[in-house]
């Protein structure tokens, strides 16, 4: 009897050789068995680099011209949309608009699975629709199967109207390659549960999502080395960090960073800059700007040497902190025994 099933095919639906006694193994063996299953998903968004790489320019570019990015999914991919989304801000200070996400159920199925919400192909285009996307705009489809409806609605919606389109799937033979700019495919094959694209799948396109994210914010100035220059100062922890960012490239005290934070009204990249040129707030902000936003440009510096300078103190300090003295072998010596007093003559 012939299989009417059009899933049958995904890869994400195969039954995977690895596991098939997956429900007799003792936990450390399926711990064993998940993490070299997960070693081959790194192999797999590994071979996606070049592609990845290409979607991090795409997304830097259009933001620079004052586009968004929004992301589209359904269940794990649609979370893990809302989860990059809801991230950018905090991180790297960016406007709540320049990264959006739909979700296939909208904020209800964040928390609860709203199933068969993502089979809805005119709910996807009219949830797009309602964020007005134009031709500066990058909308990013996630489907792990390639084949979500909701999805593919959004994507064609979009397209419509020229917004670029870059899909993140896991099946690499999707037909949807001829509809996109981009396909990021990343051939994980089959999960240790059939189907359980939470697995592999989702730890798969959440890495290439943190990829095209930290990479494009990298790209337009959002880091300085690798420290968090851009960073929302909205908690005390942040607030910290903030300081400590300070303290490290200009090399005031901790108390001085505070102060000088203030003065700039907690925006990191202009306390340093006014540190480093002596400009008041409002200078320092139209330097930045001239320089487009790069901390680098705006004040002449590059910031590798001193953090390398730095890691290497604090590893010698460690080095020397934890050694013993020792001999020649680099033996630790034996601590050397106290001499006792001589015992007290008795009372007569």
């Amino acid at each position: 009897m012939a299989v009417r099933s059009k899933w049958q095919s995904l890869p994400t639906e195969a039954i995977n050789p690895s596991s098939l006694d997956i429900d007799k193994l003792a936990p450390e063996d399926i711990v064993d068995l998940m993490v070299s299953e997960d070693r081959k998903m790194l192999e797999a968004v590994k071979r996606e680099r070049e592609r990845i790489a290409v979607g991090i320019d795409m997304i830097a570019s259009a933001m620079r011209k004052g586009g968004r990015i929004i992301f589209v999914g359904a269940g794990t991919s649609g979370r893990l949309g809302i989860l990059e989304s809801a991230e950018m801000p905090p991180t790297f200070s960016t406007d709540p608009e320049l990264v959006q996400a739909v979700m296939a159920g909208g904020r209800d199925a964040i928390f609860s699975a709203k199933e068969g919400v993502e089979d809805n192909y005119e709910e996807g285009a009219r949830a797009v629709t309602r964020l007005r996307p134009t031709r500066k705009d990058i909308v990013v489809g996630v489907s792990a199967s390639g084949m979500t409806q909701f999805v593919r609605g959004a994507l064609t919606r979009a397209r419509q109207v020229g917004a670029r389109i870059i899909f993140v799937t896991c099946d690499p033979a999707t037909e949807l390659q001829t509809f996109v700019d981009l396909t990021i495919a990343p051939g994980v094959g089959a999960e240790v549960i059939a189907g359980s694209t939470r697995l592999k799948a989702g730890t798969a396109t959440k890495m290439v999502l943190n990829m095209l994210t930290t990479g494009a914010m990298i790209r337009i100035g959002k880091t300085y080395g690798n420290l968090m220059v851009d960073v929302h100062t909205g908690s005390e922890k942040l607030k910290d960090r903030a300081r400590r960012i300070v303290n490290i490239v200009t090399g005031v005290d901790y108390d001085e960073a505070d102060r000088l934070l203030k003065k700039a009204h907690w925006n990191v990249k202009a306390a340093i800059v006014m540190q480093k040129t002596g400009l008041i707030y409002p200078k320092a902000l139209a330097r930045l700007r001239k320089m487009h936003d790069s901390m680098r440009a705006a004040i002449g510096e590059d910031i590798e040497p001193r953090l390398r300078g730095m890691l290497q103190g604090h590893a010698e300090a460690a080095h020397f902190g934890s050694s013993a003295p020792g001999d020649a072998t680099g033996n630790a010596a034996k601590p050397r025994a106290k001499k006792l007093p001589p015992p007290a003559e008795p009372v007569r």
